[in-house]
């Protein structure tokens, strides 16, 4: 069992490039499924069901990010340990990761990458001697198996709250739809869909279904393969009844006036090359993830087929009610190339199984804590019966927090890992327009 891992802080300057591990089966392994032959953590102090306040949040310090430790310590949030459990992701991604083992390279510059095939890039362990290990971590969550090849959240609820009062200013209710065009490697077609002229690595598609003020606004966004490619995101304007595309800038902007740039979109939703990337250490950490089927639900909103949400509490109700695991988490920084970005750089805890970032600390451009976003994650098996067996973390939670402006935005997710729900037909352009009619 593993005792404790402690935080490996960068203490010395640049070093010198490594030559990564062959990627052998033992990576392969360790890669994914960290939990296996006793690795589950064994942390003294910790244990499933205890309840983590402000009278015991300093002896488990080492274990929690800084934004959680602050809520906790202030009294305005409390979490319960859940047991450590593995969340496999599906087998052909696994295969594709071997098929494709140590093809891998990245390019002269950041965002490029020269990477085969599909499944994750860089399975091999991140070292604080490679200087370009933060780089690897981010290709490996934007190549990671976050929604599988397609999937659709129908409905998606986002609430804007005053986390003093606690009262709910505005909600929205969404679709969203996700597809990746290319390195498929579960729903058939695979490797790619073809046509592909533009060569599309993948598409976000969102339609506000309520309130009536912007009913079907809608948002498209194309990521290229290219990932130096400025990205293409268009907003239709049901109002207005017409498309525009947005500028690079804009992906930065309140999405909606929610305290979500597009740019946080699963937990960083911009370009590699947009960004500077260090690996700052693996620990243990405690994380987000869960079983949303073991979990006090709540009664509202009410859903047609019965489907319970997650429920929030906290400081104004800006907290999801779910247990947290002891999981293996990569710490990983990025910072802006752009110095008129609004964003100083972004803290990443990136789930080392499976690449997932349930937790992110923004800071700004002063070097202060701004927001900080948690994604609640839940095992596909212990979700809708249609998520069991999927392979897929499924998003289900969410909560981004201004601390600056003491206000929230929470999310609640109904996901479904369905390919029917996510035609290739529905991330174009002429979609946006008959959608909105």
């Amino acid at each position: 069992m593993y005792k404790q891992i402690a935080l490996i802080a960068v203490l010395a300057g640049p070093a010198l490039a490594v030559e990564a591990a062959p990627v052998t089966e033992a990576v392969i392994q360790e890669s994914f499924y960290p939990y296996a032959k006793g690795g589950v953590p064994e942390v003294a102090g910790i244990k499933p069901g205890m309840v983590i306040n402000a009278s015991n949040v300093d002896s488990v310090v080492s274990y929690l990010d800084p934004a959680t430790y602050m809520f906790i310590k202030n009294g305005d949030y409390e979490i319960t340990v859940g047991a450590t459990t593995s969340f496999d992701l599906h087998k052909s991604y696994v295969d594709a990761t071997r098929q494709y083992a140590g093809q891998a390279s990245l390019g002269e510059k950041v965002g490029e990458i020269n990477a085969p095939g599909a499944g994750r890039p860089f399975p091999q362990e991140p070292s604080l001697d490679d200087p370009r290990a933060g780089e690897k971590l981010a290709w490996n969550y934007k190549y990671g198996y976050n929604w599988g090849d397609s999937a659709a959240i129908m409905p998606f609820y986002w609430t804007m709250k005053n986390m003093s009062s606690g009262k709910v200013e505005r909600t929205f209710k969404f679709n969203f739809n996700f597809l990746n065009f290319s390195r498929r490697t579960a729903q058939e077609p695979y490797p790619e869909i073809t046509p592909n002229p533009s060569s599309l690595f993948r598409g976000t598609y969102a339609q506000v279904l309520e309130p009536f003020d912007v009913k079907n606004t809608q948002l498209l966004i194309h990521k290229f393969q290219d990932d130096t490619k400025n990205d293409n995101a268009y907003l239709y304007l049901g109002f207005q009844r017409r498309v525009r595309r947005l500028s690079s800038g804009q992906t930065t902007d309140a999405f909606l006036g929610t305290d979500i740039m597009i740019e946080d979109f699963e937990g960083y939703g911009g370009r590699i090359s947009d960004m500077e990337w260090t690996y700052k250490g693996t620990q243990w950490m405690l994380s987000p993830m869960y079983n949303h089927n073991d979990l006090a639900l709540a009664a509202e909103p009410v859903d047609d087929e019965g489907y319970q949400f997650v429920d929030f509490g906290g400081k104004g109700g800006c907290f999801p009610q779910i247990t947290w695991q002891l999981r293996k988490t990569y710490v990983l920084w990025s910072e802006p190339t752009d110095p008129n970005h609004p964003v100083g750089r972004r803290e990443h805890y990136i789930d080392a199984q499976t690449y997932v970032i349930p937790r992110n600390i923004t800071y700004d451009r002063n070097g202060a804590m701004w927001k900080t976003f948690t994604i609640g994650q839940t095992h596909p098996d212990h979700h809708l019966a249609i998520n069991k067996g999927s392979g897929v973390s499924i998003d289900d939670s969410f909560s981004m927090v201004d601390m600056q402006a003491d206000h929230c935005t929470t999310g609640q997710f109904k996901g479904i890992v369905n390919p029917e729900l996510s035609p290739a037909s529905k991330f174009t352009v002429q979609q946006l327009r008959a959608a909105g009619r």
